[in-house]
């Protein structure tokens, strides 16, 4: 089914207002610019038309031009010869291909006025072709925008997913218990004696730390006083 009926319709449509009616956007882009590109081949055709006729008429309008010229010799021809009669008759047939050629020139002119619409028309739809075509990589880019944000939502909330966090959590949970077994594991257990001698060692080295910082600290003070 048509969505325009002529050029007019096309040039005067409001893309963005077509598009939000519409049901399926995508589908009714392609449709619209499917039907502006057939329309853009049918007046293009119609201007290849007119501009032949046009040719073929100035081709019409040279011989009558000659034809005139013919008459117009042939009755300066026959007042040579004292034949005014033919001379009249002559003149008569020159005026008839001079009709003709005036009525040939102005249905030129009129078909000048139509090659310019024409092309008006042609460039109007041009256009709004590209109009349309933008409106459709921006309809096209929204439409894969959607479905990606579609699949992603599926993929983070979808059955799939909340099955594999809960295998995790499962995980999770037995890692926990592994480790707090090795952790009860060493509950109350004897320290061996290298464990013992290493604590002593290790309370010693902070007991000297300790005394070096207070031995800094006093040193401070007494210069401060003095």
């Amino acid at each position: 089914m048509s969505i325009f009926s002529r050029t007019r319709d096309i040039v005067a449509a409001n893309m963005a207002e077509l598009l939000e009616k519409a049901e399926d956007p995508a589908k009714m882009i392609r449709m619209i610019i499917l039907e502006m590109e057939e329309t853009l081949v049918e007046v293009r055709a119609s201007a290849a038309r007119t501009i032949a006729d046009q040719k073929e008429m100035r081709r019409h309008i040279s011989k009558l031009d000659g034809l005139q010229a013919s008459w117009t010799e042939k009755a300066e021809l026959a007042l040579s010869k004292d034949r005014e009669d033919l001379a009249k008759a002559a003149l008569g047939e020159r005026q008839k291909a001079a009709d003709m050629a005036d009525q040939l020139t102005a249905e030129i002119q009129v078909l000048d006025d139509a090659l310019r619409a024409s092309e008006d028309d042609i460039a109007k739809l041009q256009a709004k072709l590209r109009e349309a075509r933008s409106k459709q990589a921006n309809v096209q880019t929204r439409l894969e925008s959607a479905n990606n944000r579609f699949k992603l939502r599926e993929m983070y909330a979808g059955a799939k997913t909340q099955d594999a966090f809960s295998r995790f959590d499962v995980l999770e949970r037995r890692v926990d218990d592994a480790e707090g077994r090795a952790e009860a594991m060493g509950l109350g257990a004897v320290k061996t004696l290298d464990e013992e001698i290493a604590e002593l060692r290790s309370s010693d080295r902070v007991d000297a730390e300790l005394e070096a910082l207070k031995a800094r600290l006093a040193a401070n003070l007494a210069k401060r006083e003095g």
